[in-house]
């Protein structure tokens, strides 16, 4: 090749990592490399562009050896290299430091595309987002990218609301800076703000790529907001847009977890492509409905489409077996981890068994299993365990799990309140109330529960107690309806075991009624008409009264009612519910 711009030519289009090393070799041995910053810049460049950026680092040690200044144009594909490096390249930390000493000294930090790769290099494998904001603040120049580097950095590190205060200073936002945003959101589980970004984001006229709309459709997943879903897939429709196997994996997750389960099948049966996560993604949603053979059935046509699942596939085949009851098709899948795929069971496996064991009654199965386990017990396994002592009212193990659970999560209800819960359905009211003055003694509070229920695409929030809501005199008025109707017409009793306060029993009854969920369902049962289904979204696990009373309105009311608790979806209908009453 006759010169170095035809070097600089073929390197611009080679992006196979041995390839520019052989070109590299090559110019090594004619010379030519030592004497010209150009072609370091041209390989640096390409190598940043390859599957193994972290080979351009060594060059930038040869070009510094050669006598040779790097230039405005080395130090951005150099700092890129470094930033898109693995997390454990050896000296990656040291050598982003060393380039932005460099570029101090040469006086190459003032330009724009050398201070935006010292910003994404700190904000990154450095992890100095202080300093990232730092340089921001001191730059030479900004433009958009600037600002977005250190908005997704933020938004990563679950700081929305830092994310927010940048966004929000911008003097011209990118498409990237919106999907950032909302998709930072959607991270930190705030979907409702994401929700509302994507709302402002209309208003002003920019036109959402598909990067921001698979995060609407996270936040819609994450909130139960099926209307925004819908409508978002019917934007899709309306433009033409190609769904891509991430758009239609995360249809397949909006319809499946805001209760249409069968609609997430359609899209996912739609898709042309489908990798192992979307696979998954379908098999998990089966499961969530307590849908396991479905489920199952979906994991052996994915193996026999030649889709080898992961280790989250088996997670979610191990969720089927849980919620269908199967305990034997469970360890036969556990067994074929290892014995067919080389998976190495992790923890979440190990939960999935725990959970399955002990919903079935082989509770000391399930705890002879996470004393064997390889790893330590966390506090997701103990709790599997708990949920199976108070399904099946064993306190002497309950009281074993609590001792190793609080160790765990000391400041964190769950296990208080699970072993509160045994001790009252056990008849030991006395010790309930001793985990309830335990549990103010340390400082323990309850989380609240929270209940969403999406109409005509607003999404309304409800928490047990709170009489905030404008509509309130309403709702209590409905639920007093409600109420006497269900006493009347199917002889309901409160449930009041799970009601933990050293009140009255009248006001037992008054809190019972107060739980978010019954609220959103007296308003809901206010403002929809007769045959339209009621969706809800709740926090934490339903309470046996919260259950019953559901089962209850479904039948007298003549409505289908689907919740989705912490675990699993509920559909309430003519008087039973689909998870047969284990959750």
């Amino acid at each position: 090749m006759a010169g170095a711009a035809g070097y600089v030519e073929l390197l611009s289009r080679c992006g196979e990592a041995r390839a520019i090393s052989r070109i590299q070799a090559a110019l090594v041995t004619s010379g030519r490399l030592r004497r010209s910053v150009e072609l370091h810049d041209a390989l640096i460049r390409a190598l940043s562009r390859s599957a193994r950026p972290h080979l351009a680092h060594p060059l930038y040690a040869h070009l510094l050896r050669a006598g040779l200044l790097p230039t405005p144009h080395t130090l951005p594909s150099l700092l890129k290299s470094i930033a898109l490096s693995p997390a454990a390249t050896p000296g990656a930390a040291a050598l982003a430091v060393a380039v932005h000493a460099h570029a101090v000294k040469l006086g190459l930090e003032r330009f724009l595309l050398v201070s935006n790769a010292l910003i994404r290099v700190h904000a990154g494998i450095l992890g100095r987002l202080d300093d990232g904001l730092l340089l921001l603040r001191t730059a030479s120049a900004v433009d958009a990218a600037s600002f977005n580097t250190l908005i997704t950095a933020y938004a990563r590190a679950g700081r929305a609301a830092d994310a927010r205060k940048l966004f929000d200073e911008m003097p011209a936002r990118s498409a990237v800076s919106w999907s950032a945003m909302v998709n930072g959101y959607v991270q930190a589980g705030d979907g409702r703000e994401a929700l509302e970004m994507f709302a402002q984001m209309q208003a002003e006229g920019v036109c959402p790529d598909d990067t921001v709309l698979v995060g609407v459709l996270a936040a819609c997943a994450q909130h139960g907001a099926l209307e925004q879903g819908k409508w978002v897939h019917g934007y899709l429709k309306a433009h033409g847009t190609r769904i891509t196997v991430f758009l239609g994996t995360a249809l397949v997750d909006m319809y499946a977890k805001c209760g249409e389960v069968q609609l997430a099948m359609d899209v996912f049966e739609a898709m042309k492509d489908k990798n192992v996560l979307a696979w998954t993604t379908m098999i998990k949603g089966l499961a969530i409905h307590g849908r396991g053979s479905e489920a199952l059935t979906l994991f052996s046509q994915m193996e026999s489409s030649g889709v080898r699942p992961d280790d989250i596939a088996f997670i979610g085949a191990l969720c089927a077996c849980t919620h269908a009851g199967l305990v034997d098709k469970g360890r036969e899948l556990f067994d074929s981890m290892v014995r067919k795929y080389g998976i190495k069971p992790k923890i979440e496996h190990y939960g999935c068994m725990v959970d399955l064991l002990a919903r079935n009654g082989l509770l000391g199965e399930a705890k002879e299993m996470i004393q064997k386990m390889p790893m330590k017990p966390d506090a997701l396994i103990w709790g599997a365990l708990m949920a199976g002592c108070r399904f099946h009212k064993n306190v002497e193990l309950a009281e074993y799990v609590v001792k190793h659970w609080i160790l765990l999560e000391p400041d964190k209800s769950g296990a208080y309140v699970l072993l509160a819960n045994i001790y009252a359905a056990s008849g030991r009211h006395n010790s309930a109330r001793e985990i309830r003055h335990l549990m103010r003694e340390k400082g323990v509070d309850k989380t609240p529960g929270c209940s969403t229920v999406e109409i005509r695409g607003i999404i309304h929030q409800f928490i047990v107690g709170d009489l905030s809501h404008p509509r309130i005199k309403d709702i209590l008025t409905k639920w007093h309806e409600i109420d006497s109707r269900i006493r009347l017409q199917e002889g309901y009793i409160p449930d009041k075991k799970e009601v933990l306060l050293d009140i009255e029993e009248e006001e037992k009854d008054d809190a019972l009624s107060r739980h978010s969920e019954k609220l959103a369902i007296a308003f809901a049962l206010i403002i929809t008409s007769d045959n339209m289904p009621i969706r809800i979204v709740k926090n934490l696990r339903v309470c046996h009264d919260c259950h019953h009373v559901t089962k209850l309105i479904s039948k007298v009311y003549g409505r289908e009612i689907i919740v989705r608790d912490r675990t699993r979806f509920h559909l309430f209908k003519d008087g039973s519910c689909s998870c047969k009453d284990y959750w």
